[in-house]
């Protein structure tokens, strides 16, 4: 069920040293062209990267919050043709989303590494830095990267105590649950 997966899941950013099966990556793959999208534009391109070294490049791509992915055997990078769909960060973010979901469901860790409007040590910018090591068309954009592998930490699920209930409203903003 999807409540128990949401309850499970958690970003991982430790991966041990071990490949991802070739038939966990299609069917990452699959989910997420599974994807909605708006109008079923399908606007989203996605790169497949098991090569080490090139996964280690990636980690570099922006100043911080990627350089755990070196140690990652899986990178999906997320992108899109801005061209073909006005809402393509939206329909890249849910299928990131799905990738998150299905690694889970196969076992599997993941962490969204957020790549658009990020910069990398120097300043520049992380969606060219992963465009140019993907090989991207030029008119396409990049939402974010998934790295993904078999976990070497274990983190608890989020305690429903803990959930951020205030940010919920009903009929309008300020009215909660508990008021």
């Amino acid at each position: 069920m999807l409540r128990e997966l949401l309850e499970e899941r958690r970003s991982i950013r430790r991966f041990q040293d071990k490949a991802v099966e070739a038939e966990k990556i299609d069917q990452l793959i699959e989910v997420a062209l599974r994807s909605p999208s708006s109008m079923g534009r399908n606007p989203w391109q996605f790169v497949v990267v098991t090569d080490r070294e090139k996964i280690a490049a990636l980690s570099q791509s922006k100043a911080h919050g990627a350089a755990f992915m070196k140690d990652a055997p899986l990178a999906i990078v997320v992108a899109a043709d801005p061209e073909k769909c006005d809402v393509w960060i939206e329909d890249c973010s849910v299928a990131t989303a799905v990738i998150h979901f299905a690694a889970h469901e196969l076992g599997l860790g993941s962490c969204w590494v957020q790549i658009r409007k990020r910069v990398d040590a120097e300043g520049n910018c992380a969606e060219a830095n992963v465009a140019r090591l993907v090989s991207l068309p030029e008119n396409h954009q990049v939402l974010a990267m998934v790295a993904i592998g078999y976990a070497a930490e274990e983190k608890p699920g989020h305690a429903k105590e803990s959930l951020p209930y205030d940010h919920v409203h009903y009929e309008q903003f300020g009215n909660c649950k508990n008021d």
